[in-house]
């Protein structure tokens, strides 16, 4: 579609560094269109305070702020947390929340009878990826405007520069321009002293962390917390039942004063770079934490070890954005099967950003003490030889071979 014929454009908007100076940038490169900002609340907080105002007096003719925070938890989390399914230590933060705002981009791009859509990710990273795969699923014939491919911008100094020129305020200084990603999930931050790996984090820097505190500052006492599944699916906090959402916030806020949750990872993009990022995660980090043990005591050993090689290809699946596929939905349908009898509670201490079983119980447990006890047993610890003559019979056929006593 050429540039004239674009008269309204749907635009997903943050209120960050990328998508505050996308505004004026839209207005003063497409022929001044209408611009319709989204943001979609995945559980960032405070970050939506004041966005509308900003939208509004940066060139947006309004505002739409759509709640998909349960849509990505239930959606989403619980189905990749059934299967572990961690990207090279990473737990998925971003990955999660791509999915449900793409979606929700497309449907109000078309509610709106929009001309295009458009989003501030950039033409290195994995969200230009995840975000268009969605558009494409649910509005597969929209246009999709993506400005870090087309215009003259370099750097992210660069972006405050055109910030400054067109008076567009910003929360951040060249100081503290990290490049950060936040939903209840986790805080992502790149950029700055970061992009060398040999660089420590600086933790204890001012408005660094955000959901945590450094480990050393954590308290010295621990905290014990407990979680209860059903079918795997988390469904109560220290014993009070409420939403696998309201779950999260408990532990972010149990796990985050006690320094848990927080990785520095370098990991592969999905366009072929290397790339360095801090992360905090801490009542996700919990949450997986207290669910693999609980599956240590319900779920069989060829189940386990089939989910735990899915894994893997479940979270390739996230990170590169393929979500709504059907690989997913097969896959999805075998973890909650898996997940049949990953029921019961998980108590664990908290300390210095270490997660500590506390013990674990389930009305499903496959764990005998009577069959494992270094006491009497009902075990008859004589079946022991004949199965082992059978498990190691191709061991001993090679063997003779090679005596030539076959």
């Amino acid at each position: 579609m050429k540039k004239e014929n674009i008269k309204k454009i749907v635009l997903a908007y943050s209120g960050g560094l990328d998508t505050s100076i996308i505004i004026p940038w839209l207005k003063e490169n497409y022929n001044n269109p209408e611009i319709i900002a989204v943001s979609g609340d995945v559980g960032q907080g405070d970050e939506l305070e004041g966005l509308e105002e900003k939208a509004i007096k940066t060139g947006a003719a309004k505002l739409i702020v759509a709640d998909l925070v349960d849509e990505m938890v239930d959606g989403i989390i619980i189905p990749a947390l059934k299967m572990g399914a961690k990207y090279e230590k990473y737990l998925l933060g971003t990955a999660f929340a791509r999915p449900v705002i793409g979606k929700k981009l497309a449907e109000i791009a078309l509610a709106e009878g929009a001309d295009a859509i458009c989003h501030g990710a950039t033409g290195k990273g994995n969200d230009q990826v995840r975000f268009e795969l969605a558009i494409k699923r649910f509005a597969p014939d929209m246009p999709i405007i993506a400005p870090w491919r087309e215009w003259n911008i370099k750097s992210r100094d660069e972006e405050i520069d055109y910030a400054e020129a067109h008076h567009v305020p910003l929360r951040i200084s060249r100081e503290t321009n990290y490049s950060k990603d936040k939903n209840l999930w986790h805080l992502s931050h790149e950029g700055l002293d970061l992009e060398d790996p040999a660089n420590e984090p600086q933790y204890d820097k001012p408005g660094f962390l955000e959901m945590s505190v450094s480990p050393m500052r954590a308290p010295d006492a621990p905290e014990y917390v407990s979680v209860d599944f059903e079918a795997g699916a988390p469904t109560a906090f220290n014993g009070k039942k409420m939403k696998a959402s309201d779950i999260i916030r408990k532990l972010n806020e149990a796990g985050g004063k006690n320094g848990i949750g927080i990785t520095d990872i370098v990991e592969n993009r999905l366009v072929g770079m290397k790339d360095r990022g801090i992360y905090e995660t801490p009542g996700g980090s919990i949450l997986y934490f207290a669910h693999e043990q609980l599956e240590m005591i319900t779920v069989d050993k060829d189940t386990l070890h089939v989910k735990q090689k899915l894994a893997v290809d479940f979270a390739d699946l996230i990170y590169n954005g393929k979500w709504y596929t059907p690989l997913q939905e097969a896959l999805t349908a075998f973890a909650d099967e898996a997940n049949k009898y990953v029921t019961g509670t998980v108590k664990l201490k908290l300390y210095k950003g270490n997660i500590i079983p506390a013990g674990t119980t389930s009305p499903y447990s496959l764990y005998s003490e009577k069959l494992v006890t270094f006491g009497e047993s009902d075990y008859d610890q004589a079946q022991a030889a004949g199965f082992i003559n059978l498990w190691g019979l191709p061991v001993k056929v090679q063997a003779l071979r090679e005596l030539g006593r076959l």
